[in-house]
């Protein structure tokens, strides 16, 4: 008789219930989703990308298709803090959904404000710090390039926030491995990656850039070798836990990553093809545990050999 395996994750102050979440900026609120995939019964939903007050994103077209991936600018979009708090969370505690808080900011100070915003929310299970975004105090270098300012922001939401802490980090920086360790000294909890990177595409016959922005993220099949590669390479260097993403669309895709150190994956772009390929994914990982007999999916991770 096949028993169930054991998909729960050891994130250390937080255990998930298995190990797919939900990117942050593709499966908006969790609400917007409901209808083909209970967000219930991911590990948890990464909400859309929040800022302390709203923000209207950028002009479009700010999603095109591109050869084996998806680029978009939508320009951060979002409904704020206060919205986000007094609307859409409460829809997400009311149905046990695992919730994690996007943040991001212009300055330093912006970031310890959400945090501390975000802190005294029932309901939020951690926060995961964009650090990809222009840093003004800086001369718009992003946080996420920096292991210095990357520190930085890290100290300040560690000490403001009472949940678990996250940094997704940037593929744009040359040694990866340098700015995960400044965010684990500084306190993080957890570390994610990849976040997009940035690419363009071009409308031949009209001569013009296919976004209006003209740069935006790349994200999809087209970056996973990467994402993986990056993935792989901070799990070597740092204690704290992993989660990767990157181009994961189907259930064998997850369970490289896991193989390669991840303790949990987060579901992108694939979201947008199928509004139900995370649970799809979930699925396929639980079958595939089932059919090579593994009872504890954490025996799954970091088994990659290397001879």
């Amino acid at each position: 008789m096949v028993t169930q395996p054991d998909m729960r994750v050891d994130l250390g102050k937080l255990v998930l219930k298995n190990p797919v979440l939900a990117a942050s900026g593709t499966f908006g609120y969790g609400q917007e989703m409901a209808d083909f995939c209970d967000p219930a019964l991911l590990g948890g939903v990464v909400v859309k990308g929040l800022t302390l007050e709203p923000w209207p994103g950028n002009p479009p077209p700010r999603i095109v298709e591109t050869s084996a991936g998806m680029l978009n600018s939508i320009g951060l979009e979002n409904v704020g803090l206060d919205v986000f708090l007094k609307e859409k969370l409460p829809w997400l505690v009311e149905r046990n959904v695992t919730v994690v808080a996007n943040i991001l900011g212009k300055t330093v100070d912006e970031y310890a404000a959400l945090a501390q915003g975000l802190g005294k929310a029932d309901g939020v299970a951690m926060i995961e710090i964009n650090v990809s975004c222009p840093n003004v105090a800086a001369g718009g270098l992003a946080f996420g390039t920096s292991p210095e300012f990357t520190a930085q922001v890290v100290r300040v939401v560690v000490q403001a926030a009472e949940q678990p802490v996250m940094v997704k980090l940037t593929p744009m920086v040359s040694d990866i491995t340098a700015v995960a360790e400044a965010a684990v000294q500084a306190g993080a909890d957890i570390i994610s990656l990849i976040n997009t990177i940035p690419a363009m595409a071009v409308d031949l016959e009209n001569r013009r850039p296919a976004l209006k922005n003209v740069v935006g993220g790349l994200s999809g099949p087209a970056i996973k070798p990467v994402a993986l590669r990056l993935v792989w390479e901070v799990t070597r260097a740092v204690d704290a836990p992993v989660i990767g993403g990157g181009g994961i669309m189907t259930a064998e895709d997850a369970l490289e990553f896991l193989m390669v150190g991840a303790r949990a994956v987060q579901v992108g772009t694939a979201n947008f093809v199928d509004p139900r390929a995370a649970l799809k994914i979930l699925e396929g990982i639980e079958a595939y545990c089932k059919e090579k007999s593994i009872q504890d999916l954490s025996t799954w991770v970091g088994s990659l050999k290397i001879d």
